[in-house]
């Protein structure tokens, strides 16, 4: 049996989960988000929770028991609270500015790169170097913040380049046995 699949999902007042078919559909205060739901398992919906049942002991419905239960979590959860994604920008002259909703970012090529922000998706602009990506869908929080970091990603050598905040980069040392050769 699934540990995480067999845990019930409570719903928060203000937070209304329905099943259409083989559709979780969930509305709350910040938006409505639906998920379709694999025909291995079952969902039931009663008492202010949601349970994820499987229909057989068979490898896709092991597979699909604690995934189908943590997709519906991040739905509720997404609904409720929202998901952030930060992202901080390091090297000299790199830069982001907002416009509107998108992105202008510097980033030390020969010209402004522009991104534009997706529907549901809001981009949070704090100084200079640092972007915070917010939005109620956490795949689509996390596929933005990726693209982005994609721009530019962190270089080894000196560390330059668009990094997740608390990432660690591992830098290597570069040609340092030329300094001591004659």
């Amino acid at each position: 049996m699934s540990r995480i699949g067999k845990l019930p999902v409570a719903v928060p007042s203000g937070v209304d989960v329905a099943l259409n078919d083989s559709t979780v559909v969930v509305k709350g205060p910040k938006g409505q988000l639906q998920q379709r739901i694999l025909p291995v398992v079952e969902v039931t919906i009663g008492g202010g929770v949601v349970t994820v049942a499987r229909k057989s002991d068979d490898k896709p419905g092991r597979s699909a028991h604690g995934l189908t239960r943590t997709l519906v979590a991040n739905m509720i959860d997404g609904v409720t609270k929202g998901f952030r994604k930060s992202l901080t920008l390091q090297g000299v002259g790199y830069r982001v500015n907002k416009a509107g909703n998108d992105l202008n970012f510097s980033l030390g090529y020969s010209h402004p790169v522009t991104y534009a922000a997706p529907n549901g998706i809001s981009f949070v602009v704090e100084g200079t170097n640092t972007v915070h990506v917010d939005g109620i869908d956490k795949q689509q929080v996390g596929q933005v913040a990726a693209e982005i970091r994609g721009l530019r990603p962190p270089e080894p050598y000196k560390g330059k380049g668009i990094r997740y905040v608390n990432e660690v980069v591992r830098k290597k040392l570069g040609k340092a046995g030329k300094a001591g050769k004659k």
